[in-house]
């Protein structure tokens, strides 16, 4: 599938060019010097950007960051920072210089986490927002009314490519901890575990107030508790067996016969 920014392209009949490689294109190269680009944006672009093309532009290669920087670096801010429990993030545009995410901040605006936000559920807002705020910095550079700010190195934290392994929940982890990296890590890799030697994911919980023993389930009437480390327990809303449906907890307590003390992950 093309982009929704190709595709608005095409529509408007702009040229476009798709090098699989930009660091030692010659030919791409030609081609944007051609250009005589005032700025150049990157968003998205996972890549490094080569020295050559951070040089080009007078107004520079701006990339619009979906964290509060100097905070989560990195390809996967939006997850990490819910994973880690924040309740504020936001977008900034900064310019693009020869480090990970470390260049002068140009404009940000912040965006709260809400209780119930997943990656799935906060993603669009922040594009949203960063969309205009790409715009308004746009308007600012070119009319000289934005002053760039170096970061605060001391306070940068990394947000890094997430792997399949950091979905696996550890229930030595606090309840609130494993809540957190459920509504992070939608939809992938997402969160799971293990019961009866299959895989199991959790699509939804939160922290309880009830005593469990760590990773043992706790079957009350049709809710569903496993305990957590540092004595806290977490109730079970959805999950997904291996192979099945996603389920609400009251189908997987009747459909699975479950018994109190059954173990998660092990």
């Amino acid at each position: 599938m093309f982009s929704p920014v190709k595709q608005r392209a095409l529509e408007l009949g702009l040229p476009i060019t798709q090098p699989d490689t930009i660091k030692s294109n010659d030919e791409f190269r030609a081609r944007l010097i051609a250009l005589k680009p005032d700025a150049i944006m990157v968003v998205g672009y996972g890549r490094i950007i080569p020295q050559w093309m951070i040089d080009l532009p007078p107004l520079g290669n701006i990339n619009l960051h979906a964290s509060l920087l100097p905070k989560y670096r990195g390809a996967a801010p939006i997850q990490w920072a819910i994973a880690s429990g924040e309740t504020l993030t936001g977008v900034t545009t900064m310019r693009i210089d020869a480090g990970l995410d470390t260049g002068d901040i140009l404009l940000q605006k912040e965006i709260s986490i809400e209780p119930q936000d997943t990656t799935e559920t906060l993603s669009p807002q922040m594009a949203a927002t960063g969309a205009e705020l790409l715009v308004e910095t746009l308007r600012g550079l070119k009319n000289g009314t934005i002053q760039p700010r170096p970061q605060d190195h001391s306070k940068g934290t990394l947000a890094p490519l997430l792997r399949k392994e950091d979905g696996r929940i550890d229930f030595r982890r606090p309840a609130f901890e494993i809540a957190n990296r459920i509504r992070g890590f939608q939809p992938w890799p997402g969160a799971y575990t293990t019961f009866r030697g299959k895989n199991l994911h959790i699509w939804r919980a939160r922290p309880d107030g009830q005593s469990v023993k760590e990773g043992e389930l706790s079957v009350q009437g049709e809710q569903l508790f496993v305990g957590c480390g540092s004595g806290t327990v977490l109730e079970l809303f959805e999950m997904q067996p291996e192979g099945k449906r996603r389920m609400a907890a009251r189908d997987f307590v009747h459909g699975y016969h479950l018994v109190n003390g059954e173990k998660l992950g092990g």
